[in-house]
């Protein structure tokens, strides 16, 4: 019996495309595991009505482990346009089934590392004053909050009377209350001081495993002055707990800027959830850009692992796919440092980093290149390619480790 079982949820798009090469690489790591399909997205809403099926549900249940590929979301006209026929008008509604997980399993922490590769040419390079340039090294881990704010989904259009009476209670409130039903829409933004809590204390445990000398708080307190000032409440409760590190605080806004002009200046940021988001992705355009973004929704038993881009559909058709399998690999990298298999976990990021560094193999979006069929004849790899490349490091990994082992057993006999 396998030591682990994975539910594996390709979803839409490239996610079929990326998650099968994923489990090549965990396979050549000898990650002792089973692996069960699992039913998620786009195809499950317009067949069914539903795009995270109770059978998906039940399987991450049992076996608390899944590695995700990625989703389709349309907005709302769209969605309820391509439901089956019998389907239309029933009531049924589109909600993301990422998220849909996250709250159901709350899975409240989300972890993003952006972590440059050296040698890849899609990371950040700046200006040096007396000329040339010079390529800071970004090491960067956000955690975001993942279950509440402005994503917790309580909103309405033409929201019910007892709603307007409750906001009408507010002074601010005043200005909207002549404005008819169908033309408002409210997105309430809900934080709780317990997840707060539980976010910044994750960030701050985070900085001490891996020596990190800061946590920055990225928020909005100076308008948002109740939600974002409670995470900030949080996250100097938090700090007290910890004298090395040190608390730095950012309006969200500024730190778009600033990562960009110092990113090497930051380790740990944490953040609500619509403000993590954003972040996390500037941050990843510092390293390469999505192909190279991973996460985890870890919650108390359940945890998930997912790149963060989305289903891609342009690419989803082209045949050999050309799309970069790195941010899966590195999803599959956090799934096993989740599980304790962390030798397996670096082995895995070593390989990625030798055929980053050696730039012998780059696809489309490292070449800097249009993604289209064309992009092969200009000598972007394919996906595949890139799986290979990368197993190849792999194996030569173990190659290089057994004559280590040869070279130290001879030295006892002698």
């Amino acid at each position: 019996m396998a030591k682990h079982t994975v539910v594996t949820m390709p979803g839409d798009g490239i996610g079929n495309q990326v998650l099968p090469e994923a489990l090549r690489i965990l396979k050549a790591v000898g990650f002792d595991a089973d692996y069960i399909h699992a039913d998620i997205g786009w195809e499950y809403w317009c067949r069914e009505g539903n795009a995270l099926p109770q059978r998906t549900v039940d399987l991450l249940a049992k076996h608390k482990l899944g590695l995700f590929g990625a989703i389709t979301s349309k907005p709302k006209k769209q969605a309820e346009g391509e439901l089956r026929p019998e389907l239309r008008g029933k009531g049924y509604s589109y909600f993301s089934p990422i998220v849909t997980m996250r709250q159901r399993f709350h899975l409240d922490t989300c972890i993003r590392p952006c972590i440059s590769f050296p040698g890849n040419p899609l990371n950040f390079i700046r200006k040096k004053t007396a000329g040339g340039f010079e390529e800071p090294l970004v090491n960067v881990v956000v955690f975001r909050q993942n279950t509440e704010g402005l994503y917790a989904g309580v909103e309405w259009t033409n929201p019910p009377e007892q709603v307007r009476a409750a906001l009408a209670t507010h002074s601010k409130f005043k200005p909207f209350t002549a404005i008819a039903g169908p033309d408002l829409a409210i997105s309430v933004r809900i934080i709780t001081r317990h997840a707060a809590r539980k976010i910044c204390q994750a960030a701050f445990e985070w900085a001490k495993k891996y020596s990190y000398k800061s946590v920055t708080i990225c928020e909005k307190p100076n308008v948002l002055r109740e939600t974002s000032g409670m995470m900030e409440d949080e996250a100097k409760a938090v700090a007290k707990e910890y004298p090395g590190i040190a608390l730095r605080s950012t309006n969200i806004d500024a730190q778009t800027m600033w990562l960009t002009k110092n990113p090497e200046d930051y380790g740990v940021v944490v953040a609500s959830n619509l403000f993590g988001d954003v972040i996390s992705d500037a941050f990843a355009g510092l390293i390469g850009g999505l192909g190279f973004a991973a996460s985890g929704n870890i919650g108390d038993e359940v945890a998930v692992f997912e790149p963060t881009h989305g289903s891609a559909p342009k690419y989803a058709e082209l045949d050999p796919p050309i799309v970069n399998p790195i941010a899966m690999f590195l999803s599959a990298v956090m799934m096993l440092e989740h599980v304790g298999e962390v030798e397996k976990a670096r082995r895995i990021r070593d390989a990625i980093a030798a055929v980053v560094k050696a730039g012998k193999v780059r696809t489309y979006d490292m070449m800097r290149i249009p993604g289209s069929a064309k992009a092969i004849s200009q000598g972007a790899a394919t996906t595949v390619q890139m799986t290979d490349a990368v197993l190849a490091k792999l194996a030569e990994q173990s190659k290089s480790a057994d004559a280590s082992n040869h070279a130290e057993l001879a030295e006892v006999h002698e």
